[in-house]
């Protein structure tokens, strides 16, 4: 399969009685997925990551920018002749037809012999572990099953890019987690450029090797999961990915002093941009780079567990600290209890400190 490089350059999408005055879904977006890339769009609703899939696909035209393929402009073409797989959120299979028929649409569509259209679309099903399946009736599968089914169906055209629509938003929570890593395991198999929309971040951390951040049509971010996590380029960002607390943070060099109920703790920092803005900071206190501490010392923070949450592996405690500030902290450590006296501390450096 000949994969390709996919570029956005200045994409931008307005709604409203004026175009030219209306409101921007997408605001002059430049992204590129290089070649083999799995990339995830994520972001709130209404933050353009749907309006910029359908752009890539041909179902919405921009109003200023281009979409580029190997550097050859697209952005003029319909969605036929851009040769782009596409998996939608409802599968969009169709009842009528076998489970084999269905994958081998595509191909039927573009005139492809009755014999070959059969072998392909058999050797599409066992790509995805499905290899029996093509006698079946559409209506006898799980949702797994057809979810692999329409990813067959996209992947039988061979195409150059493939788009997928919240894949995974049909799916219970254990088969979500199977597909998902049964997804990323196949596309960099067969080495596929993917752009796929998820309101879902942990779908986008297990499957995608970079994310996008959007809001209000705004590209914030893009980066490997860990980067948006840990270290965030805004405040934005910070408080979309993950759990967190921001609390005040005062800036003393490579270092950040934070400063909660009157007891000051000074912590190694990183900094998008170096932190040149000099503007009120925030330092970004994760969960998991907290810890309960047995015996606190003079510049921990003392509070008192308010929440417990048995999360399989860890404990999530929230607690409540002075100056009603309260952060969450992630640990194996049972038997803490609401109501109970405790400190906290930093675990893990350096800690992401953000502007305001």
């Amino acid at each position: 399969m000949t994969t390709a490089t996919l570029s956005l350059v200045g994409v931008t999408r307005r709604f409203g009685a004026l175009t030219a005055g209306g409101t921007p879904a997408v605001d002059a977006l430049t992204l590129d997925v290089p070649q083999g890339e799995l990339l995830a769009l994520i972001g709130a609703s209404g933050s353009g990551k749907t309006t910029t899939l359908r752009i890539i696909a041909g179902h919405e035209a921009p109003d200023e920018g281009r979409v580029l393929l190997e550097g050859r402009d697209i952005t003029a073409l319909a969605p036929r002749q851009r040769g782009f797989g596409m998996v939608f959120q409802h599968y969009a299979l169709f009842p009528h037809m076998t489970v084999g028929e269905n994958v081998a649409f595509g191909l039927e569509a573009r005139g492809v012999p009755k014999a070959e259209r059969r072998e392909r679309a058999a050797r599409a099903l066992a790509n995805v572990g499905l290899g029996n399946a093509g006698p079946r009736e559409v209506q006898s599968l799980s949702g797994g099953e057809q979810q692999r089914v329409a990813l067959a169906r996209a992947l039988i055209i061979e195409p150059r890019v493939l788009l997928l629509d919240e894949p995974l938003s049909n799916l219970d929570p254990t088969l979500r987690r199977t597909t998902r890593d049964e997804l990323r395991a196949m596309l960099h198999r067969l080495g596929v450029t993917a752009v796929f929309v998820t309101h879902d971040q942990e779908d986008a951390f297990a499957v995608a090797d970079r994310v996008a951040l959007l809001e209000r049509g705004r590209l914030l971010q893009v980066g490997r999961p860990e980067e948006l996590y840990d270290r965030p380029a805004t405040r934005s960002v910070a408080e979309f990915i993950g759990r967190a607390t921001l609390v005040p943070a005062r800036r003393s060099g490579d270092r950040a002093v934070l400063t909660i109920g009157g007891v000051a703790r000074d912590v190694r920092a990183v900094m998008p941009n170096g932190g040149t803005g000099g503007g009120e900071m925030f330092a970004v206190l994760r969960p998991d780079a907290l810890e309960l501490v047995a015996t606190p010392a003079a510049n921990d923070w003392h509070g008192t567990i308010v929440e417990r949450r048995f999360a399989g592996a860890l404990l999530a405690y929230r607690v409540k600290l002075a100056d009603d500030v309260e952060v969450e902290v992630h640990t194996i450590e049972r038997g803490r209890e609401i109501g109970e006296s405790v400190a906290v501390r930093v675990s893990r450096e350096p800690v992401a400190v953000v502007e305001a």
